[in-house]
């Protein structure tokens, strides 16, 4: 799963029993070595999507990490775009990889903010969000999805790919469910809490949820990233609308 660039075994632990801010510091400089990137393809499916949605002059990546998906919203977005977290070490790694060929010719700003209070007026054409959600007890998600549309100018898109659930009894499905049931354990017993869950982000709540702040949401298949047996796309992308 790691690249011999990666983190250690010692690493991962130090970082699993710290906080989630501290944590991240702390993964920062290798976290690109990591499975934990938003993979490329995905990242390709998601701008080949949107893009005949635009056009989009600026765009924010909220909980942007080292930067995957402000490279995503630098080939969508014409003027300028950024890039919020609130891990400090997250946003000097972001920093440091800005100069990737990947990246185009649109101006980028990292900022250090929590999803839950960002410092931004309505000034974004975009808003967007890779495999973030899980930091956030469902309680919280109301307020997150209140700050994604605070800061988007009227029409303005809030969007993020969502997996198809793992079916019932599959290895992925058990693995998911153990995860959680450990992270659970992990932060009865032990503090600060590190919030990272996998089976509570439950579309059809989120989609309530948008609903109820005042996004018109629909849909879209990422076609490329191929279908389930049955005919369903793998991942879909979930495009809210300030309307």
């Amino acid at each position: 799963m790691f690249t011999p660039q990666g983190p250690t075994l010692r690493e991962l632990a130090v970082q699993a029993f710290s906080s989630i801010e501290h944590g991240y510091d702390l993964l920062a400089p290798k976290f690109d070595h990591t499975p934990f990137r938003t993979p490329g393809h995905l990242l390709d499916a998601v701008v080949r999507t949107v893009r005949p949605l635009g056009p989009f002059a600026t765009g924010l990546d909220v909980c942007c990490g080292t930067g995957a998906g402000v490279g995503a919203l630098r080939r969508l977005c014409d003027e300028r775009v950024s890039g919020a977290d609130f891990s400090a070490g997250m946003l000097t790694a972001a920093a440091a990889s800005a100069t990737s060929p990947e990246f185009t010719s649109a101006a980028v700003d990292w900022v250090r903010a929590d999803a839950r209070a960002l410092p931004f007026a309505p000034v974004f054409d975009l808003a967007v969000s890779f495999g973030a959600f899980g930091h956030f007890l469902p309680a919280e998600r109301p307020v997150l999805f209140a700050q994604a549309h605070a800061v988007l100018r009227p029409g303005g898109l809030f969007v993020f790919p969502v997996p198809a659930p793992p079916r019932v009894g599959t290895p992925l499905y058990w693995a998911l469910w153990g995860f959680d049931t450990a992270m659970r354990l992990r932060n009865l017993l032990w503090h600060p809490r590190f919030v990272m869950y996998y089976r509570t982000f439950k579309l059809p709540d989120v989609l309530d949820e948008l609903a109820r702040t005042g996004f018109t949401t629909r849909l879209l298949p990422l076609t490329d990233l191929g279908q389930r047996p049955d005919g369903s796309p793998r991942c879909a992308l979930v495009v809210a609308r300030r309307e």
